[in-house]
């Protein structure tokens, strides 16, 4: 064994490379934030979306057939128009053939432009009882509406049944339809109808206290008369008969212009607008009717085409704070109606996506089994002559003579180098004193003056005595016979790397646990696949074996991207030489054992992954092998580790918002479904690398937190890479817990 230290001297400045990642630290928690921002604003915008759309259809009367022996009895049998001037409550009729007409639900994209285009063809003015939901999600409609000289009213936010609704509910539903007002046609309004109200005689005890405090507030509360009962569809016959009033009497007369197929009333209206007045009946609005009843000419004239867009009586002009609430409301609402449906397209593209990597996987991985796992299958003659493997180590003192203790085990012939990148945690000492105590000659240990892992490996590989070196992790452990099969595929010449099957030794954390099925599932299994395709875009650094002149040839390990293992994978794959997976070379590894550990080393792999992939890009118009990797591994790298896992929580998003607010159950399956697919390929994977499937049982779980994370990591390595910021070979926090292998399984 010998040993190599460097000169001491004076402390040193810290490097370039250090201040740069003492300023990217500085800058990781705004970026963080930033991730969980966009996350959060996710779920706001589905919320908002989810809110508007709880509207007409999904809902119904919470309660009938309450009593009304609280309500006084010339309401009850008083006209449809309740006003609460001076406090006191008193209704109004509407005057002998004249028709209050109305329309409730509204608006609808569809029906309400055709409903208004009656009125002006008629000159016939109307009041609109609007659902303020679907006012802000349709706010060019009620803009129209106002502009023909039409009367709004409020038909509550979200079409629910006030009766039986807290007093905030209430005041929220009344607040929120006049921001959407204000947002969509700047006015407020006075009128209100409650959904499910009928007549007058049909207010109980329930209700009355709503219509009360509404009364107090400044509102007047408008009934029905006559109901056409449009929404049944009874016909246009009916229709326009159940809307005509008895012997000629005047009414509040109810139509509906959203909330279901309304054609029966498009084409019933202009026959019912013919027949009234041919029985001499003319139309006015709800204010029309009080400022008759208080003989009183209407100050802003109420028929549309003479009126132009001057405000009716009962709407007032928005000002203020309520104007610019009212259009924030709008504005996030069109967002929201924009957002979701691009997230849905998005949504069903991470569907194919994930479902399409699932059947590659599980059929790719199934012929690469069958093919590596032949009798007759060989990579050449044996390999049999010595290797070099190299153990990088930083402050590696719990874990680095468990990992000399499996090496001294190795049934093929190595020489070993470790190389100790500056720890300060006498390491170097302890890997002396391990290969002494184990009687290893074949243990070099060599120090240098921290320098990144990159440059640890590139020391080892200069100082490497043979033409293959193995690369490890000073945390992992090997099987006796894993460097024996980890080199056998360099019996063919064309093969220039071998990626082995790294494992997670400490499994028994939830943590741990969750981590090892991500390696057997989405590592191992995938690495199958590439394999067969050719491109394989990464050799773990835990278990990696090179030869040492293409490792020179491509230059060495860079330390120009944080993924030092992905960089010169794809290096070999543009030089030509092929990189091919080895199931049976199997390495166990400590995983980390916090959130803030898998965080922190997650973010570095995906981050690192990013500028790989970015400093190759020239591979993608290359010629010949680079060219492959470029055509087929840098468009599934992107799309399965990148692209994917960014829009993967829309999965659980949309599946929490189809629970709330479409269909539970049809959601649920579909999620149980993915999540179904998602474990029998699991369970194939487990059955490939003979793994006990009772992990399986921590998937579900595991699949929430780990798109969560990886969508949060993602952003967060995006927006890293946007500010141009660095980091440092990280060292995670080890409990040297993986001892030998035979313990780990």
């Amino acid at each position: 064994m010998t040993t190599t230290t460097p000169s001491r001297g004076r402390r040193r400045a810290p490097s370039r490379m250090e201040r740069a990642a003492g300023k990217a630290a500085a800058l990781q928690r705004p970026r963080v934030i930033l991730a969980l921002l966009l996350l959060l604003a996710l779920v706001c915008v589905m919320l908002l979306d989810g809110y508007l759309r709880a509207e007409v259809g999904g809902d119904q009367r919470v309660r009938t057939g309450a009593s009304s022996s609280d309500v006084p009895d010339d309401i009850l049998d008083g006209g449809p128009i309740v006003t609460f001037r001076g406090g006191q409550a008193t209704t109004v009729s509407v005057p002998d053939k004249t028709i209050a007409l109305t329309f409730d639900d509204g608006p609808n994209p569809t029906w309400t432009p055709q409903v208004l285009e009656i009125l002006e063809k008629y000159d016939v003015p109307a009041t609109f009882f609007l659902v303020g939901s679907m006012v802000s999600r349709y706010p060019s409609v009620v803009r129209d509406m106002v502009d023909q000289g039409h009367e709004v009213g409020i038909h509550t936010f979200t079409h629910v049944d006030l009766s039986y609704q807290s007093d905030a509910r209430v005041r929220r539903e009344m607040e929120q339809t006049q921001l959407a007002l204000a947002g969509a046609a700047g006015i407020t309004t006075t009128l209100f109808r409650a959904p499910y109200s009928s007549e007058t005689d049909a207010i109980d005890n329930y209700s009355w206290p709503v219509y009360k405090k509404l009364g107090q507030d400044g509102y007047t509360s408008v009934f029905v008369d006559t109901d056409s009962d449009d929404w049944k569809r009874p016909g246009v016959t009916k229709i326009v008969q159940w809307a005509t009033p008895k012997k000629n009497k005047g009414a509040s007369v109810l139509f509906h212009d959203a909330g279901g197929e309304r054609s029966q009333t498009i084409e019933a209206l202009p026959k019912y607008i013919e027949k009234m007045r041919a029985k001499g009946y003319t139309f006015t609005t709800v204010s029309g009717v009080l400022e008759e009843q208080q003989g009183q000419q209407a100050p802003a004239g109420a028929a549309p085409g003479t009126g132009g867009s001057r405000l009716q009586a009962a709407h007032r002009e928005a000002t203020g704070a309520i104007l610019y609430e009212g259009k924030a409301l709008v504005a996030a609402v069109a967002v929201a109606e924009w957002a979701v449906p691009t997230l849905s397209v998005g949504l069903l593209a991470v569907g194919v996506a994930v479902m399409g990597r699932f059947g590659m996987m599980l059929l790719l991985a199934r012929r690469h089994h069958r093919l590596r796992n032949r009798r007759r299958f060989s990579w050449g003659p044996e390999i049999t002559r010595p290797v070099t493997v190299i153990v990088p180590a930083y402050n590696e003192k719990e874990c680095i003579a468990n990992t000399l203790d499996s090496l001294a085990r190795s049934t093929h012939p190595i020489e070993i180098i470790v190389v100790d990148d500056g720890s300060t945690d006498g390491t170097s000492g302890i890997a002396r004193e391990a290969a002494l105590a184990l009687g290893m000659t074949n243990v070099r240990v060599i120090r240098q003056e921290n320098a990144g892992k990159p440059a640890a490996l590139n020391n080892g590989v200069r100082s490497a005595r043979h033409d293959i070196v193995v690369m490890m992790d000073g945390d992992t452990v090997f099987e006796p016979d894993t460097v024996r099969q980890l080199v056998q595929p360099f019996a063919d010449p064309a093969v220039g790397a071998v990626a082995g099957n790294a494992k997670v030794g400490n499994r028994t954390t939830v943590i741990g646990a969750w981590q090892h099925i991500e390696y057997v599932m989405g590592f191992n299994l995938d690495r199958r696949m590439y394999d067969l395709l050719r491109c394989m875009p990464t050799i773990p650094g835990a278990i990696g074996a090179f030869r040492r002149d293409a490792v020179l040839q491509v230059g060495g390990m860079s330390e120009d991207t944080l993924a030092e293992d992905t960089d010169i994978t794809i290096a070999m794959h543009r030089e030509g030489w092929r990189v091919v997976y080895q199931e049976h070379a199997r390495a166990w590894t400590e995983a980390p054992g916090s959130l803030k550990q898998l965080w922190s080393q997650r973010y570095r792999w995906s981050y690192g992954t990013m500028q790989a992939l970015w400093k190759h890009r020239k591979s993608l118009t290359d010629k010949g092998p680079s060219g492959r990797f470029g055509r087929v591994g840098m468009p599934l790298v992107v799309l399965f580790q990148i692209v994917t896992p960014v829009f993967a929580p829309l999965i659980d998003v949309f599946t929490a918002y189809s629970m709330i607010f479409i269909d539970f159950e049809a959601a649920l399956l579909a999620w149980l479904a993915v999540l179904g697919v998602q474990l029998v390929c699991a369970a194939y994977a487990f059955r490939l690398d003979r793994e006990k499937y009772r992990y399986l049982l921590m998937m579900p779980l595991q699949q929430l937190a780990y798109r969560q994370m990886m969508y949060l990591v993602l952003i967060h390595s995006c927006v890293t890479a946007l500010t141009g910021g660095r980091l440092r070979w990280q060292k995670l926090k080890r409990t040297g817990e993986v001892g030998t292998p035979a313990g780990a399984g």
